[in-house]
């Protein structure tokens, strides 16, 4: 008796519970490091730099993460990385638990976390997608998701809870132990229909090429681009201007805490149900859900009841995993094997590097504009960038191939782990 779909073989299977597990941790860890920082006295200002030293090697070593994973079996490169982030959080753990810990040594340590997830990345794009056949691949990223996005929810709840039970330390010792299972796991990834690549001519040789890639596409350096602005615009939102609203006007943190597992609850069911939708259209399904990210911001510059904004993040939600889905699908069908960590890399450079920019100018902004006119900024920008990328020609004609055909460049099946770079991070 089957007890799993046919496409469900060994490598997704095992690539699927490694990303829960690591999810599960890293969940609780960002809740753990926060409040680490602030045990041993640390201030807001704090907390933001301990989370910037982790994003700063993110966005610096993307590029290079993303040529050594096209010279080096990807899979080995995942393990490496899981290793640094495992040994990383562990040191972590460890000085929390010791007491005293100082905020340079946090820094550090939560810089070489980034630093792994630098190279994890790129290594790990559209790895389940192509564990699967072609005509499946949409529905095995969809149910993928579900589970990713499922590990990040219970692991928020459950780490927060840790972390007043227990401490951060443990919570901390416990994303240690999880990176070290989920290591394991892909360490036994079955490899060997993968093809031998040719030696390149050198790391920046391959970073060109890979950028070539990019350029030669204007579907997609036109949503990268897009996303540059958007996933800056909606972080500035969510974490400045969000918590303050909810402070003032949903009653505190409650509401607001809802609101977002309303967002995380959402995009479960929005993998749920692309597991059953094949859109013919991929990146014009996909770009058409980009634009409810305008509402959350429209939302908190009303603002809209609790009840009302949590109706709001829940179809956000939503939206987002159907774009996730079909961007995926896209990039799979589309990009060569031998050449799409390179292309992630710049996928999710783009997607990050203003991030720190936008969050750290919100208050200025703010204090500037006023905070009602910032949100409906944010709102009106994701709705412009989003309306621009629908008048490229080659976003709105992309359509799913019912039996791809190798990419441009000689692409094979790839063998493959995942990570989405627009909207979540799976390790």
């Amino acid at each position: 008796m089957r007890t799993r779909p046919a496409w469900a073989g060994r490598n997704y299977l095992l690539l699927t519970g490694a990303t829960v597990i690591a999810n599960l941790g890293s969940s609780g860890a960002l809740i753990a490091t926060a409040f680490a920082v602030l045990a041993a006295g640390g201030s807001a200002t704090d907390v933001g730099l301990v989370a910037a030293a982790r994003t700063i090697p993110l966005v610096l070593f993307l590029l290079i993460g993303g040529a050594v994973a096209d010279r080096l079996p990807r899979h080995r490169v995942m393990v490496a990385a899981n290793a640094l982030s495992c040994v990383s959080q562990g040191l972590f753990a460890l000085l929390v638990l010791a007491g005293e810990p100082r905020l340079w040594q946090m820094a550090l340590l939560a810089a070489l976390g980034g630093t792994g997830q630098a190279f994890f990345a790129p290594a790990s794009e559209g790895m389940v997608l192509a564990s699967v056949s072609g005509e499946q691949a949409g529905r095995a990223f969809a149910v993928f998701r579900m589970g990713m996005n499922g590990a990040n929810i219970g692991g928020t709840a459950l780490g927060g809870a840790l972390v007043a039970a227990v401490g951060p330390g443990w919570v901390l010792a416990i994303d240690s132990a999880a990176f070290a299972l989920a290591g394991a796991l892909r360490a036994f990834l079955d490899v060997s229909g993968v093809p031998v690549r040719a030696a390149g001519g050198g790391v920046l040789h391959d970073l060109r090429d890979g950028w070539r890639e990019v350029a030669s596409r204007r579907w997609l350096w036109a949503v990268v681009v897009q996303f540059s602005i958007v996933n800056a615009v909606v972080a500035a939102a969510e974490a400045v201007y969000g918590p303050l609203v909810a402070e003032q006007h949903l009653g505190g943190p409650g509401p607001w805490g809802l609101a977002l597992a309303a967002f995380g609850a959402g995009t479960v069911g929005g993998a749920l149900m692309m597991t059953r939708v094949r859109p013919h259209r991929l990146l014009l399904i996909g770009a058409l859900c980009v634009f409810p990210l305008a509402l959350p911001s429209a939302a908190l510059a009303v603002p809209l009841p609790a009840g009302g904004l949590t109706a709001v993040m829940f179809g956000t939600g939503i939206a987002v995993e159907v774009f996730a889905v079909t961007w995926m699908t896209a990039l799979h069908q589309e990009i060569p094997e031998e050449k799409f960590s390179r292309v992630s890399s710049y996928d999710w450079l783009g997607s990050l590097a203003v991030v720190p920019l936008a969050t750290a100018l919100a208050g200025p902004v703010q204090d500037l504009v006023g905070r009602t006119a910032a949100l409906w900024g944010c709102s009106a920008l994701i709705a412009l960038l989003t309306a621009a990328v629908l008048c490229v020609p080659e976003v709105r004609r992309l359509t799913r191939r019912t039996k791809p055909e190798p990419a441009a460049g000689g692409a094979v099946s790839r063998a493959a782990g995942a990570t989405e770079s627009h909207t979540a991070q799976a390790e």
